[in-house]
């Protein structure tokens, strides 16, 4: 009897043991703080004297198992039920890999010392937190506020700061996004720090230009505050020659040259490639895309006066913008020397924006407008242009705005083995009707918009009614585009009558450029784990009423 008694004690600790393996991280770190656990797990079999010793030696050593794993959870329960108490110097103490690198969020402590390599921005960006808060950095790259993120760093809480302890005070002046400019209601906002918004689609396309207000905006960092009379922008020279300092005023006495250029986010549509498989990045609808008149000098006018001329090897021209981070990381960008230089590819450094100075959201007082080329690389606020052997070297270049096969995740990902995203694909997309809509019978006003990057003229816009199984020619809108140098978009719109009783449509618009690339027909196929490059044939369900 006592026997089986015994063996039920060892199973009751066997389970135990099981359970506490699977307790919480911070459960676990509070009890391995005293070794109470013995060195060596006790052998259960011996070669030394008869079964019935070796019975009472295997259950004896079972008992004892189960009677510290059993106190283990017990000592686990109660740390997780009163965290262990931290003050803020404690914390500020362990702000390096030796001594540990603790931060806090809230009222929350977190080592997360072996999260260090594991930083996606680099250990350099969470060095910055160490012994102190994050919600400074947050506030900044806003991105990280997200259920998902929450998840992972509560794998590493350690406890709590001492609720006795008061805070430090707070002022709002240390909001790096405090003095950001007011932006039109009407926008759609995707994301406020940085602030990333686009116009409702019912006003995307009610005008081939798009006004300023309206225009949708993608900032990566806080918008700075630059005074035009003290700007100044450094373009450096080739060797053996002076860089230029070049005020507002000189840039005007270049020859000023005007452009109608559409600009696309490479993210533009990537709602829809979430739809297929969960991908990283603002859920940016159809409207991350818009047009507008821009004046300034030309790129290679300047290059010139700076010295620089086409180079035999291959070079790059690079960007860099004057918001900045707290290590003072700016945004930057390429693009290829030949590019820049190329008179007929128009690059502007521009400071007018459909006969305006450009607004503070659009890169005031400088930035640079690269026609058919991607929005990553017009950068904004613009501080520095210099010429030189590899792109630039920035994680907007190097570690983002690229794609991938669908096959590819961040487990697998190698970015140095794609190109940057430079020209864009054909795209189009519609705004009127609007997904879930009710339409009258009779007949239905579709509209929408169409471009292609490189300068690739749209030559048709196909709509269907009827799911993809026919197909009417839409007719185009807006200015005749120029062979080889369509930096616009075209608008366009079909009516056509709505077949007799039909409850719903099912409507897709595809476009076609001047080289025959045309949209693929679902997005599956092109889904990237960054969701750029969404240009699947654009559709739309609407309800039809008697």
């Amino acid at each position: 009897m006592l026997l089986l008694l015994l063996r039920r004690a060892g199973i009751s600790g066997l389970q135990q043991a099981s359970r506490f393996r699977s307790t919480a991280r911070l459960c676990i770190r509070a009890c391995s703080a005293d070794d109470s656990f013995p060195s060596q797990h006790p052998s259960l079999t011996s070669s030394e004297g008869n079964s019935g010793s070796k019975g009472w030696r295997v259950m004896g050593t079972l008992l004892g198992l189960g009677a510290v794993l059993a106190y283990q959870e017990h000592r686990c329960r109660a740390a997780q039920e009163s965290p262990p108490l931290y003050t803020r110097e404690e914390v500020s103490s362990h702000n390096s890999p030796k001594t540990g690198i603790w931060v806090t969020l809230g009222h929350e402590v977190f080592d997360v010392t072996e999260f260090l390599d594991l930083h996606p921005g680099g250990p350099s960006k969470l060095m910055l937190a160490a012994g102190g808060p994050l919600e400074p950095f947050w506030a900044l790259y806003a991105v990280h506020n997200q259920p998902h993120i929450r998840e992972v760093l509560a794998q590493y809480k350690i406890g709590e700061l001492n609720p006795k302890e008061k805070a430090p005070p707070t002022s709002e002046t240390s909001d790096p996004y405090a003095g950001d400019p007011l932006r039109h209601p009407a926008l759609k906002v995707n994301s406020q720090r940085p602030f990333n918004a686009e116009p409702p689609l019912e006003l995307l396309t009610e005008s081939y230009i798009t006004p300023n207000p309206l225009f949708f905006t993608r900032n990566h960092l806080p918008v700075p505050h630059l005074d035009p009379d003290t700007y100044r922008l450094h373009v450096v020279g080739p060797p053996g020659r002076k860089s230029l300092s070049l005020s507002l005023d000189d840039l005007y006495q270049f020859p000023k040259h005007e452009v109608t250029v559409t600009v696309q986010c490479a993210g533009n549509r990537r709602s829809e490639m979430s739809k297929v498989k969960e991908v990283k990045g603002l859920e940016w609808r159809t409207g991350a895309i818009s047009t507008a008149r821009w004046a300034g000098a030309r790129l290679c006018d300047v290059l010139a006066q700076a010295g620089h001329r086409l180079s035999e090897s291959e070079a790059h021209v690079c960007f860099v913008g004057l918001d900045s981070d707290p290590t003072g990381t700016s945004y930057g960008a390429s693009i290829p020397l030949a590019h820049a230089l190329d008179p007929e590819a128009e690059v502007l450094l521009a400071y007018e924006m459909n006969g305006q100075p450009l607004p503070r959201d659009h890169g005031f007082p400088l930035r640079v407008v690269v026609p058919g080329v991607v929005g990553a690389r017009h950068v904004k606020w613009l501080g520095k242009v210099s010429v030189e052997p590899e792109e630039s070297c920035s994680h907007w270049q190097r570690r983002d705005y690229k794609g991938f096969s669908p096959s590819v995740d961040w487990d697998t990902v190698d970015f140095d083995s794609a190109p940057s995203i430079q020209e864009l694909p054909i795209q189009s997309a519609i705004t009127e009707p609007q997904d879930g809509e009710t339409i009258e019978a009779g007949e239905v006003t579709v509209k929408g918009y169409a471009w292609s990057g490189g300068g690739r003229a749209v030559i048709r816009v196909d709509v269907s009614l009827d799911g993809g199984l026919t197909w009417q020619v839409a007719e185009l809108d807006g200015e005749k585009q120029r062979p080889r140098k369509a930096w616009a978009w075209r608008l366009w719109q079909l009516q056509a009558p709505v077949p007799a009783g039909q409850k719903e449509l099912n409507i897709i618009c595809k476009a076609v450029d001047d080289s025959y690339n045309v949209q693929p027909d679902t997005v599956a196929p092109i889904w990237n784990l960054r969701g750029v490059l969404s240009n699947a044939w654009h559709r739309v369900h609407v309800r039809v009423t008697p």
